[in-house]
């Protein structure tokens, strides 16, 4: 039979536990594989439907089900950058391409991005440069250098580029 203190010391042992499993979870993007359910709408490969975030899976539900999405694809789409930070060009593997029906009956194409909405703004100079601010400073040049390449893309072939954050996942 178990003492109080020792269902005390259990108990304050599992709240640690859960809250470094949080914290963990907070730092670290949460990776998997998606299970299509409407394989006759997905165009990439099944075997290689991979998420990087719970936002990119949370989105990758929605194209799945949503009778307005007429077929979807998780990075299947190079496109070509300049990385101003390594002086190279690099390849940019695209979130996403949505091909949708609109309510007036037009089809439209889309490649789209999901990214956290600090990764969309230039980061704000603190009074000290911090590594974690030159990093985000980084951060910031490579995401705008490879969205001018996939808005260029996206042009050449009538197609819109679009970024996507938490804000509009919900």
């Amino acid at each position: 039979m178990l003492s109080i203190s020792g269902i005390l010391l259990s108990y304050v042992i599992n709240i640690s536990l859960y809250c470094i499993y949080k914290s963990f979870m907070n730092k670290y993007p949460r990776v998997g594989k998606y299970k299509v359910k409407n394989a006759e709408k997905y165009v990439g490969s099944l075997h290689e439907c991979e998420y990087r975030s719970s936002w990119e899976r949370k989105y990758m539900t929605y194209l799945d089900n949503h009778s307005s999405v007429l077929e979807w694809a998780s990075e299947n789409i190079k496109i070509p950058y300049y990385n101003p930070v390594e002086n190279r060009v690099r390849r940019y593997f695209v979130d996403f391409y949505v091909k949708v029906k609109t309510t007036k009956g037009t089809i439209e194409k889309y490649i789209i991005e999901i990214k956290p909405s600090n990764q969309c703004n230039p980061p704000i100079k603190p009074k000290r440069q911090s590594q974690k601010y030159k990093t985000a400073v980084k951060t910031y040049l490579v995401n705008q250098s490879k969205w001018k390449a996939a808005r260029k893309y996206a042009r050449k072939r009538g197609w819109e580029f679009l970024v996507i954050t938490e804000k509009h996942l919900g």
